[in-house]
């Protein structure tokens, strides 16, 4: 039996049905999925926890997906009104809902891949910092809001020695795609840096070895491996292997 992969999804304010309040997902990430041999199911957009908990524990695996902003009052004093004009913040009360199934992840024990604002969740719910808005807050950083090129490399990203992803990837460096504005700044207590741009964007975390026995599997990155893994292989080859975590945790505890 294929893996049950429970991919999160973007609320949008008007919808194609009546208008009203909508679930949407780009089907790229579900197609990735598939490709590895997993079977996606969207969770319902709902912050009831013990609704998240039983779509969770039904799950052989988490796929937290990229979308709108976080809000930055999550990680730090209210945004400045210049800042609060480059947001974008998520709808449907995302934020709350993604915090609680990040507590969730851990609380059972599930493998985990983040995606862009997957990975940037992740860090703040963990304690980590962001940069609400890159070109404000991060001197000197490459533009990396290439929403005109979304689906094509446009920078390198220096993958750290001895990490799964570089282990997965078995280069030194990875072409990525960069389609967002925020970024992680500081990254949460229990994680580590496994890849970044030449401008010291983080663009990838794992956990620390020492708390590698926390999850059995974890791997977040901030570029959009499902925009690129029909075309580059080692971009489908991380939803392969996260895949394959899912099988192998969901037949250990069988």
């Amino acid at each position: 039996m294929p893996p049950l992969i429970v991919i999160s999804a973007e609320t949008e304010l008007k919808g194609e049905e009546f208008g009203d309040l909508s679930t949407s997902l780009s089907t790229k990430y579900q197609n990735a999925v598939i490709a590895a041999g997993g079977l996606p199911l969207i969770l319902p957009s709902v912050e009831d926890r013990t609704t998240l908990a039983e779509c969770l524990r039904r799950a052989d695996g988490i796929l937290l997906t990229g979308g709108n902003d976080i809000n930055p009052s999550l990680y730090g004093p209210k945004a400045s009104a210049a800042i609060a004009k480059t947001l974008g913040l998520a709808t449907g009360e995302r934020d709350l809902r993604e915090l609680v199934l990040v507590d969730e992840i851990f609380r059972q024990r599930k493998p985990v891949f983040g995606i862009c604002r997957g990975h940037q969740i992740i860090n703040v719910a963990l304690g980590g910092t962001l940069y609400a808005d890159i070109p404000s807050q991060a001197a000197g950083a490459l533009n990396h809001r290439r929403f005109d090129l979304k689906g094509e490399v446009v920078h390198q990203a220096r993958l750290t020695a001895g990490t799964l992803l570089a282990k997965i990837v078995r280069k030194q460096w990875l072409g990525v795609n960069s389609t967002h504005h925020q970024a992680v700044a500081r990254v949460a207590e229990p994680l580590c840096v496994a890849a970044a741009t030449e401008d010291g964007i983080v663009e990838a975390l794992e956990l620390k070895p020492e708390n590698a026995g926390l999850l059995p599997y974890f791997m977040t990155v901030q570029f959009h491996p499902e925009r690129l893994a029909h075309r580059y292989p080692v971009h489908q080859a991380l939803f392969d292997h996260f895949v394959r975590a899912c099988i192998s945790h969901r037949d250990c505890n069988l």
